[in-house]
């Protein structure tokens, strides 16, 4: 019995391993969508990207079928959902530091439109993730796809803002 264990912990190994060599490219770069941090400038997507796998490999020999990548990918926009939350109390806007290209989204608005265009998840399937309705996520993602298409333009500079005196 015990000549089984280790030859399953080094087959368990090499799965994870041939795993994360396919997926942790997409789920890093999902990351850092998510934290809105420069792609060469990412320690907390970084980090969420090491918990997620860690997790993922903690229930490995549970999937059973499962897909490790949606478990991945679940435990990545969870977790993002959470430590947002606690750091602002809210899903708010990006932090100074690195802005990456959805710094100017909140960051609930990143996580759908992460969930629903860069992973292509199904509306219901990210409101059931999120816990929302589905018409919510609808909405949010396009409120969010049409902030980064058409970005607010900052007033040029060195121009003052009148306004017009009441008549």
């Amino acid at each position: 019995m015990r000549d089984r264990q280790p030859a399953r912990d080094e087959r368990r190994a090499r799965e994870f391993e041939a795993f994360v060599a396919g997926a942790a490219g997409r789920l890093l770069l999902a990351a850092t969508l998510l934290t809105a941090e420069a792609p060469d400038a990412n320690p907390r997507a970084r980090r969420l990207l090491t918990l997620a796998l860690a997790h993922t490999y903690a229930r490995w020999d549970r999937l059973r079928g499962d897909d490790p990548y949606d478990c991945a990918r679940q435990y990545l926009a969870i977790r993002f959902a959470r430590t947002t939350w606690h750091r602002t109390g809210a899903f708010g806007r990006a932090r100074s530091g690195p802005r990456g290209p959805l710094a100017g989204l909140t960051a609930r608005e990143r996580l759908v439109l992460v969930l629903r265009v860069y992973e292509g998840l199904a509306e219901e399937r990210t409101a059931a993730l999120l816990g929302l309705p589905a018409e919510r996520v609808r909405t949010i993602c396009d409120r969010a796809t049409a902030t980064v298409l058409h970005p607010a333009r900052p007033a040029p500079a060195g121009r003052a803002v009148t306004k017009a005196a009441p008549s």
